[in-house]
């Protein structure tokens, strides 16, 4: 029996990394991607027990991950699952964002789940229409930023709502030509990754500015809250391959959060301007405002 094989960007930490783990406890063979090379050695080293396939790639790049599909295919053939994971965070008032933020937060985050489904969607309907009883699913990675407009991360918001509706659409057209290739969006809220250090690996081509106060506050914001979350990154992979198991399209790491999704529809149903996000917490508001306003 074929091993199925599962391709996994961002794969040299956090949610990527996790997922790889479960994946190979699944017995999938498979394919880790990362930009960052040394976080991605130490994960494929950790991987004796199933076939590896390891690849240095931005996924921002249309020739690179081209390359990876190209490699993939000559291996393994048509992957089982694809998880377009890789991605970047970027904050601060949205007019503040230099065009080096947009073509990098754009790049990763939105282009590179873009080239992650017109890439391998055509590969995994092929196999299904090849061989009945193959199954496909792929899971983009969004963020509750997808499905909410928190101030002070416009960058990032527009990024994730861009995955969230791409997801969407993917789910809605594949149901039209296959049965048997599935899809996902995993939404997690405040998780530990590194993602808030994501500047680690921005590339020299898309140099980043000289940071604002709006920036940095953000920063600190960011880090605080994904530091002090309590799901881990281990906890959202369960989520995910729990999803897979059951088809299910939604992924929320938290159910709660889901509370501000409804009032964000009311306000649109009601034709009502947005309500304030700190509602629920007005000090973080008037401290977030004052900070912003202070010369």
């Amino acid at each position: 029996m074929t091993r199925p094989t599962a391709v996994i960007t961002g794969a040299g930490s956090g949610f990527g990394l996790e997922t790889a783990r479960l994946a190979a406890q699944r017995g999938m063979n498979l394919v880790l991607v990362d930009v960052q090379a040394d976080a991605l050695d130490r994960a494929a080293a950790e991987f004796s027990q199933v076939e590896v396939l390891s690849r240095v790639v931005d996924v921002a790049k249309a020739d690179q991950m081209e390359a990876l599909a190209d490699a993939v295919q000559r291996r393994f053939g048509a992957p089982h699952f694809v998880f377009n994971n890789a991605g970047v965070g970027s904050g601060g008032l949205i007019w503040e964002n230099a065009l080096s933020d947009w073509e990098w937060v754009l790049g990763v985050n939105l282009m590179g789940v873009v080239h992650g489904v017109r890439l391998f969607t055509p590969m995994m309907l092929a196999a299904a229409k090849a061989d009945p009883a193959y199954h496909g699913h792929i899971v983009n990675t969004a963020s509750m930023a997808g499905m909410l407009n928190p101030p002070n991360m416009g960058v990032y918001n527009v990024s994730k709502h861009a995955v969230v509706s791409l997801s969407e659409t993917l789910y809605q057209d594949l149901s039209l030509v296959t049965d048997q290739v599935h899809a996902s969006v995993l939404c997690p809220f405040f998780v530990p990754t590194g993602i808030s250090q994501s500047h680690r690996n921005r590339p020299a081509d898309l140099p980043m500015a000289k940071p604002t106060k709006s920036q940095l506050i953000s920063q600190a914001q960011t880090d605080k809250a994904v530091s002090s979350g309590k799901l881990t990154a281990a906890d959202v992979a369960a989520l995910v391959f729990d999803a897979i198991d059951r088809r299910k399209f939604y992924i929320f790491s938290h159910p709660q959060a889901l509370a501000g999704v409804q009032t964000r529809l009311e306000d649109v149903m009601q034709g009502r301007n947005p309500t304030d996000p700190f509602i629920d917490k007005p000090e973080i508001g008037t401290l977030l405002r004052a900070k912003l306003r202070a010369d």
